[in-house]
């Protein structure tokens, strides 16, 4: 198993001079994760979600990264792929520089940026995103296969041309899809690429989400297969604070949590602006339980249907705690089918002296036991990613 950081830049109070140093504290922290044995670091492109996300040019905030690392895979992901964000050959140029320049330690995964605040920004059709995506998929994918790329698919048309440089990686980095539904989660399966999971729903969830892309690898055929290359990858969403005061590390990662939940209701659903305020000694518990009544409530004033995903993102049983607290919720994420662990602890209301924290009790305490569990297991009774950690 794989354990990784994620970084969206989210702030709370998005003042000019708290912009910058969130940007500045996401390098301090992906840099830490590396000492600290994470296997990668992902970067998301979102564009206008004040306090959501400020990370709208990932590409550099990664390569600024790439500089100051040298072992840590660099998750560039996802990139907005809907043509007007990003035409889907200056991705394949950009993804092969930084792949070049890190030694081949690129991952490039791919996202619709589908809200009406992103999309109004860069004129994207939000009815096509979707078919955007795949075909951007399928250029990225071939970009590489021959001398030069030639592609006449049903939105676009592109006559031979070569995409330089030339990645490191043969025959190019490996390819994701951000998954929230069934639907995309069977999209990632066919066309043979990662799945970036949201896991707010909890181990349950994860589980019947892993079925779903494995039913679907299972029944796929070659047809359409986006590159030479299947990367069967499983990668879920873990939101996490781990300090040696399990009370205090539940509230500051709740806090956070549920400061992300009303920034992505805010831009996402039509929400009120984030609650940016932290009050000390609240029943953090409490407030996000409350925050979820609200948003059951908004739903129903405007008559749409409640859904287990309309409040996931509320769901505060995480990996919040102690290090042994951890240890447990990831045993359940594993168990669920998780091959990689993406923490998620850089939220909006969270201290960077938490979030750096956090990271350590990871690196020191959390990894290690996966890693020496792996080494542990008969050989007989090791999978696939057992063996790998071993070696």
């Amino acid at each position: 198993m794989k354990f990784s950081v994620i970084f969206e830049a989210q702030l709370a109070d998005p003042t000019v001079e708290r912009e910058h140093q969130v940007i500045r504290d996401c390098v301090e922290q992906a840099v830490l994760a590396e000492e600290m044995g994470f296997d990668r670091v992902w970067a998301v492109e979102h564009h206008s979600l004040k306090w959501y996300a400020h990370m709208s040019a990932p590409e550099i905030f990664l390569t600024w990264v790439a500089a100051r690392t040298s072992t840590i895979r660099i998750g560039h992901g996802v990139v907005c792929m809907p043509f007007a964000f990003n035409h889907p050959a200056r991705v394949a140029e950009r993804a092969a520089m930084l792949d070049l320049l890190s030694g081949g330690r690129v991952d490039l995964g791919a996202g619709r940026g589908g809200t009406l605040q992103e999309t109004s920004l860069c004129g994207v059709d939000r009815d096509r995103t979707t078919q955007e995506v795949e075909e951007a998929l399928r250029i990225i994918g071939k970009a590489w296969e021959k001398d030069e790329l030639e592609h006449h698919g049903e939105l676009l048309d592109i006559d031979p041309h070569p995409i330089l440089p030339r990645p490191k990686q043969t025959p190019h980095p490996p390819l994701f899809l951000a998954c929230s539904r069934t639907e995309t989660l069977r999209q990632a399966a066919e066309l043979g690429i990662g799945a970036l999971v949201m896991g707010f729903a909890g181990p349950e969830s994860i589980k019947e989400m892993r079925t779903a892309y494995d039913t679907a690898r299972a029944e796929r055929g070659s047809e359409r297969l986006v590159s030479s290359v299947v990367n069967d990858h499983f990668s879920v969403l873990c939101p996490t604070i781990v300090l040696d005061d399990g009370e205090t590390a539940r509230n500051i990662g709740i806090r956070g949590q549920r400061f992300f939940a009303q920034s992505i209701g805010h831009w996402y659903g039509g929400a009120g602006v984030p609650d940016e305020a932290v009050v000390e000694g609240a029943d953090e518990a409490e407030e996000m339980r409350r925050a979820a009544e609200q948003v059951v409530a908004r739903l129903h004033e405007h008559s749409i249907p409640v859904r287990p995903t309309s409040t996931a993102t509320f769901n505060a049983d995480h990996a919040y705690g102690t290090a042994d607290d951890a240890i447990r919720y990831v045993e359940q994420l594993r168990d669920a089918g998780a091959d990689e662990i993406m923490c998620l602890i850089q939220m909006g209301t969270v201290p960077q002296e938490a979030c750096m924290e956090t990271i350590r009790q990871w690196g020191e305490k959390v990894i290690p036991h996966f890693r020496d569990d792996a080494r542990r297991r008969p050989l007989g009774r090791r999978t696939a990613r057992d063996q790998e950690a071993a070696r």
